[in-house]
């Protein structure tokens, strides 16, 4: 099919490019040229496992413009793909989206779906839809489908080659056929449902995974106050089937592009509606709180910042991006700024972004061992491999004071056993 894809961020590219793997012929859209001219080279502008090998394999379906009435003019399926950045208020931002609905009402001349597959707040779709018909240039039969994406930053690739599930939203049984055609190749399984439950289902589904992390957090900090440990209460948990093992993992809160947006969005929809989702509300504030952990365990050992040298590993909110958003990185940071701290950071990915905040207040390294050597503490803020591999002795080689306080739970216990680094960890006992 010919399909036209609006946005090339996270949602967008990738969903464009694995649409041209299985041979669709797909034309990016995206407003900034600057953009436009990197993917043109087989240069993806994000941070994404396996994207820049997949475009150059489907180059020969793809193509890059910042010309929307081009690329809308003839499309069969227009899938709108941009961002719904969070609001003051915690509400969904959806002027992007609207903006793109303007572009396409004024430029389709045949018969076309159109696929929100944006988040967007339940009802969204039903007010793109008026939008469209209302200002439509051309008469045309327009149609459109929500079709909530649920890949993950750093597996983004794999999420929607071989996804967990996709979900169509459609009103008219035709318009659904047609987007199950589209995804005919993409082994998964496939639930076709009415618009307003497939925009429900991506916002239910991320805020259960968020109170997931919130709830096995919450329980890591009774742990460390009762005396039980995290690892092996989360693995008790875990082997229960209707538990699981996943998002169980402890830490310093979630962040990103996804939970804490999709979480406000909701909780203020149901505020809109005047019904207070209680365990929603619960995760956010509990979340936020957690965010300081990593803080307020440091100041146990250090009264005050001042005059210390901090290495901070880690600063994106996961592995595998260079995502900053709501990474609790940038909670803390300021915090030893503020304080008088020296920061000294190492990130694979991260530190360009983190560096357009920050140029000159930080020291940015290359190596993990820079970023070590001379510091007073160390603050473990996101688990790459390479912080992973390791060993107590090349912080005790390296660091003035071995003082090491893990937001990830990178190592074992064990580890740091009679080697002289105070270790300190989220849900556990400290090794001294």
């Amino acid at each position: 099919m010919k399909i036209a894809i609006a946005g090339t961020g996270y949602v967008g590219l990738v969903t464009g490019v694995c649409m041209a793997y299985h041979h669709h012929h797909v034309t990016c859209v995206d407003v900034d040229t600057e953009k436009i001219g990197l993917m043109r080279q087989g240069i993806p502008p994000i941070f994404e496992p396996g994207l820049t090998e997949l475009m150059a394999e489907s180059s020969d379906n793809l193509e890059f413009t910042s010309d929307y009435k081009e690329a809308y003019r003839d499309a069969e399926v227009i899938f709108i793909g941009v961002g719904t950045p969070e609001k003051k208020d915690g509400s969904a931002n959806l002027s992007h989206v609207f903006e793109v609905v303007r572009q396409i009402a004024e430029t389709v001349e045949h018969d076309c779906v159109i696929v929100v597959k944006s988040t967007v707040p339940i009802g969204t779709n039903d007010k793109v839809e008026k939008a469209l018909r209302d200002n439509l240039v051309h008469p045309v039969k327009i149609n459109v489908v929500s079709n909530p994406e649920f890949l993950a930053q750093g597996s983004a690739v794999h999420d929607t080659l071989h996804a967990s599930r996709i979900v169509i939203g459609a009103e008219e049984k035709e318009a659904g056929e047609i987007i199950q055609r589209v995804y005919e190749k993409f082994d998964a399984p496939k639930l076709l449902t009415n618009r307003r439950s497939a925009e429900m289902i991506k916002y239910a589904s991320n805020d259960f995974l968020a109170l997931k992390i919130s709830y096995i957090n919450e329980i890591a900090n009774l742990c460390e106050i009762v005396g039980a440990d995290i690892e092996d209460v989360a693995k008790g948990m875990g082997y229960d089937g209707r538990i699981g093992s996943k998002f169980l993992n402890a830490g310093i809160g979630y962040g990103g592009s996804c939970f804490p947006k999709d979480t406000k969005a909701l909780h203020w929809l149901g505020n809109y509606y005047d019904y207070e989702i209680k365990t929603v509300k619960a995760a956010i504030e509990a979340n936020e709180n957690q965010k300081l952990k990593i803080i307020k365990k440091a100041h146990k050992y250090y009264e005050s910042f001042s005059g210390l040298t901090v290495a901070v590993l880690g600063l994106t909110f996961k592995p595998g991006t260079d995502d900053l958003r709501e990474a609790p990185s940038l909670v803390s940071i300021p915090i030893l700024l503020d304080d008088g701290a020296k920061v000294k950071v190492w990130d694979p990915a991260g530190s360009r972004n983190f560096q357009k905040i920050y140029p000159v207040e930080i020291v940015y390294c290359d190596m993990i061992e820079e970023a070590l050597k001379g510091a007073d503490l160390c603050l473990i803020f996101t688990e790459w491999e390479e912080v992973k591999f390791l060993q107590a002795d090349d912080f005790k080689m390296h660091m003035k004071k071995p003082v090491v306080i893990d937001g990830r739970n990178c190592y074992s216990l064990d580890t740091f056993e009679n080697t002289g680094v105070l270790y300190d960890s989220i849900g556990r006992r400290t090794v001294k």
